[in-house]
């Protein structure tokens, strides 16, 4: 399905952006993480990189052309696939943006004799949109103080979005004067966040105004206006080396994308021992993804997975007859927890379906496979990988409805529920089919610890075709779940029993599982689940046909 790339918000000011260069064509095949762009924000020149994979079938905005933010940048989709609905829908919401554009305008030229001018020096730092659905955000901790010194490039706060918590930098320098968002609450994209200027600055008129709703971050007036041209004029370049560059050892610049020195910094990855692949030996993802270490193995430590305690709801038990109710802020991760399932719930036609598992064989596969050195196969492992086998054999449950079409995925990514203290989160493991159970164990535990500890990034929860939920290490033996949409089924997990059974006539002690598929009516009729639940049961059953 073809999906709508808008130009991104690269910094809390930013209002429009200049396609600097296009570094993939028309007709080019898109991997997740590819740079697509370098986009001239009003501070740097940045390369944006991909969320989706497939073909990229319109470019939107050509080399240095410039549009506002939230408008179409590009559309990437399967190859030859007829895209003119979504060019036709972006002009009307372009249409309509430009009206409301105005509509404010007019409003801040009514409010402007309340409005006040910013003083010299002073930066008002907004909540940024750090994701594409992004609509509040909650700053889930602050790495700098009032009073603190602050660089370009340093980490301000930690903000939590609906998808993931994200650190959030500086693009200025100076003292942090003024913090508008406490550690624990939300706000709306573009409320005051911070306020950073030189030590000492009187900026309480500018905190009353935004109490009173008369501040105007983006119009300062004409005066002030004027004065700064000459600063902002010397600081984009300055500010691309911070944002595109490191120091080596030596004191050479080393040039890496911001998502590489990202995931550098969280595998503790020393950037000068990296051999750039991009344009002028630019360090990318891959670059870092694909960095193996000879002699240095030992200096590459794991992610921390170590999480603050969750919130607690009543911090001390109620006397005695008293009554006594605490509100807890619901978090951005339960919000769209909510809004996801609620939707499931509410508008796919859901039946469940239920078979008993034997998994003798199973137990005993599982101690062999796990008799050999440095292997670690969890049951969970095996569940997965049936799964993608069953769903190679029925490719009706590998499937997504949408109004007019059912989409039959050739691909299949299994996504893994997994639960963290504020929620559930689905991480995937991609092309499942494909993998061996000790690569699928090897992914679900590196997802998993990424969820866990908030390091997962969006993309790594995205574009399942198949869901598998597991609660079976709880005690519980049968539960049904919400399908995760816009997957067609997903899998319930339960414990393994010992119980009687019957085995050739014969009453013996057994170990059984309860496995639960709920579908989606609309895509999967109950022949179908039917048939696939048998199709797995017969490869967990007999684990020796998985490893052919």
């Amino acid at each position: 399905m073809a999906t709508v790339i808008n130009m991104p918000r690269l910094s809390d000011t930013m209002e429009e952006g200049v396609v600097a260069s296009w570094l993939k064509k028309v007709g080019d095949k898109v991997e997740e993480g590819d740079i697509l762009a370098e986009i001239e924000t009003d501070k740097a020149t940045m390369e944006f990189e991909s969320f989706h994979e497939g073909t990229l079938l319109h470019i939107g905005v050509n080399e240095g052309e410039g549009a506002p933010v939230d408008t179409l940048l590009a559309i990437i989709g399967d190859e030859g696939e007829d895209f003119s609905a979504l060019l036709n829908q972006s002009s009307s919401e372009a249409s309509k943006s430009e009206e409301s554009k105005e509509e404010s305008k007019k409003e801040k030229n009514t409010s402007s004799n309340t409005s006040i001018s910013i003083p010299d020096g002073v930066q008002v730092v907004t909540m940024p949109r750090l994701s594409d659905t992004m609509a509040e955000g909650t700053v889930a901790s602050w790495l700098k103080s009032v009073g603190d010194k602050v660089e370009e490039g340093d980490i301000l706060a930690e903000i939590e979005t609906d998808k993931a918590t994200m650190e959030f930098e500086s693009f200025y320098e100076g003292t942090l004067l003024y913090i508008g968002i406490n550690e624990g609450e939300s706000a709306p994209v573009d409320s005051l966040l911070a306020i950073i200027g030189a030590e000492g600055t009187d900026v309480s008129a500018v905190i009353e105004a935004q109490k009173n709703g008369g501040l105007t971050t983006t119009t300062p007036s004409e005066e002030k206006t004027t004065e700064s041209k000459p600063t902002e004029k010397a600081t984009p370049a300055a500010q691309e080396t911070v944002t595109n560059t490191t120091t080596s050892n030596s004191g050479g610049r080393i040039f890496a994308s911001p998502l590489a020195k990202k995931i550098a910094k969280d595998k503790g990855i020393n950037l000068a021992d990296v051999k750039g692949s991009g344009e002028n030996g630019r360090i990318v993802k891959k670059d870092v993804e694909n960095y193996t270490p000879a002699a240095k193995m030992e200096a590459s430590a794991p992610v921390s997975q170590s999480t603050s305690a969750p919130t607690t709801a009543l911090t001390n038990f109620a006397v005695a007859g008293e009554e006594r109710t605490e509100d807890v802020k619901n978090s951005q991760m339960r919000k769209a927890i909510a809004r996801s399932l609620g939707n499931s719930k509410f508008s796919a036609p859901h039946f469940y379906l239920n078979i008993e598992v034997d998994m003798d064989n199973a137990i005993a596969s599982r101690k062999t496979i796990n008799a050999i050195p440095d292997v670690k196969v969890s049951f969970n492992d095996m569940v997965v990988k049936a799964c993608a086998m069953a769903l190679r054999k029925h490719p009706q449950v590998n499937t997504s409805w949408t109004d007019n079409t059912t989409k039959y995925h050739s691909h299949i990514h299994v996504g893994v529920a997994v639960a963290v203290d504020e929620g559930l989160v689905v991480p995937v493991v991609k092309h499942t089919d494909a993998m061996t159970l000790t690569q699928i164990g090897a992914s679900v535990k590196d997802l998993a610890g990424k969820a866990r500890s908030k390091k997962i990034k969006p993309d790594e929860m995205q574009g399942s075709t198949f869901t598998v939920s597991n609660l079976g290490m709880f005690g519980i033996e049968s539960f049904t779940s919400i399908i995760n949409q816009p997957n067609s089924a997903i899998l319930s997990v339960g414990a393994i029993v010992q119980k009687p059974v019957v085995k050739d006539g014969q009453i013996v002690v057994g170990n059984t599982m309860m496995l639960t598929l709920a579908c989606d009516h609309r895509t999967v009729d109950g022949a179908v689940g039917a048939q696939f639940l048998q199709t797995l049961k017969t490869f967990i059953e007999n684990p020796v046909t998985m490893l052919v």
